[in-house]
């Protein structure tokens, strides 16, 4: 049998997994429109629960992807260190980068689903708004791994949740469970990436 070495060598998706890099700050470069498709495409194709892809995607350039850096860099001055370092240099990222994609979730799902399913109301909710949650994270991994594949550089900004909703309205979305805001572009500078743990060590098997 191959070890997970050999697999991760001559694998191209596993060499796509591996190389990932989480990059904040991007080359002048533009973006193709048909580069941005290929990576709202792939997120189109992540699973997604009762395949009811209750997700959107916002692609900002130009303008309104400065007014959204500007955003978040004045919310930064509301936040203590090492938050409000954060947010500023999130606001950076999308400065530099040429394309911004961000990823909401409709609510569909949970409206729909909270009515068919005879159980508790709040479980139900809560039920189908994890599987929101869970479907919009998997479509943004796809885009991470679909960028990363055609050398393009990204980074998600966790950070934002801070201030989600104001990213929300920003982007003409209702409030939501989910909001992923994802830089585009080419990275300025490459990087080994962080030194992850063996996965021997988050792993228990029960037999």
């Amino acid at each position: 049998m191959k070890s997970s070495d050999s697999y991760l060598s001559s694998n191209e998706t596993l060499q796509t997994i591996k190389n990932r890099r989480s990059i904040r700050v991007f080359t002048k470069d533009e973006i193709h429109d048909s580069q941005i498709d290929i990576l709202l495409a792939a997120a189109n194709e992540a699973p997604s629960a009762h395949n009811q892809q209750s997700w959107r995607f916002i692609v900002l350039r130009g303008r309104k992807k400065q007014e959204l850096s500007d955003l978040v860099a004045a919310r930064s001055d509301g936040f203590p260190r090492p938050a409000s370092t954060l947010l500023r240099m999130a606001a950076r990222s999308i400065a530099t980068a040429p394309v911004v994609i961000a990823v909401a979730n409709t609510g569909d799902l949970i409206a729909h689903g909270t009515e068919l399913f005879k159980v508790n109301k709040e479980m139900a909710n809560d039920f189908f708004r994890t599987m929101e949650i869970q479907s919009s994270a998997a479509a943004v991994e796809n885009m991470l791994l679909a960028a990363t594949s055609i050398g393009l550089a990204t980074v998600w900004l966790g950070i934002l949740f801070l201030i989600k909703n104001e990213v929300l309205q920003f982007v003409g979305e209702p409030a939501g469970e989910f909001m992923a805001v994802v830089p585009v572009g080419y990275a300025a500078k490459s990087g080994s990436g962080p030194q992850k743990e063996p996965f021997e060590m988050k792993v228990k098997y029960l037999d």
